[in-house]
């Protein structure tokens, strides 16, 4: 039997996402925002406010690069969704990891990261249901010691997910079936 629960501001698992963006005068901004996800092949939505510094920097950069954290790097990624871009200059120094300048993009690619999807800003969308930051990704870059037979193995990837409704991450990984042929038993 279910048993009714207080509704919360996600589904259940979200990924951690890393933002990234460079600050007015070259430093560079990281967020941790769980809220985003894919609404085409190439074209990610970031379910993010103008408050954030990172929207900003996206705005005035026209660039982002989000990447996928995983269990290797959980404090850092904390840090960057504790500490605000708004009153902490260059996040990303104090964490200890570094970066390279993406080549398409005004925007920083953080290299001790597994996965980086470099996006291109297309808009901001504030209406009331509005999803937030839209960004058409230009190039996904993944570690080569994350992948088999040229596919993103997660299990080596050990991206995180947090759980809104007990403010844990955890790690995402176990394969249970195959997409698009198991159920084909029941047909």
């Amino acid at each position: 039997m279910k048993k009714e629960i207080k509704t919360t501001e996600a589904i259940f698992p979200m990924p951690v996402l890393l933002i990234s963006t460079f600050n007015e005068d070259g430093s560079v901004n990281v967020m941790n925002a769980a809220w985003g996800t894919m609404i085409d092949r190439d074209i990610v939505a970031l379910n993010l406010t103008e408050t954030h510094k990172t929207v900003q920097n996206i705005k005035a950069k026209k660039g982002f690069v989000v990447h996928i954290a995983d269990a290797k790097h959980v404090v850092e990624a904390d840090y960057f969704g504790v500490v605000s871009g708004n009153s902490t200059k260059d996040k990303l120094s104090k964490s200890g990891l570094t970066y390279v300048k993406s080549s398409l993009v005004d925007a920083p690619i953080i290299n001790e990261l597994p996965i980086a999807m470099e996006c291109e800003f297309i808009e901001f969308q504030n209406k009331e249901y509005g999803i937030g930051v839209v960004g058409k990704v230009l190039r996904t870059s993944v570690e080569e010691d994350k992948l088999v037979n040229g596919k993103v193995d997660i299990d080596k990837l050990e991206a995180i997910a947090y759980d809104p409704y007990t403010f844990g991450y955890y790690k995402v990984g176990g394969r249970v079936g195959d997409a698009f042929k198991v159920g084909l038993k029941l047909k």
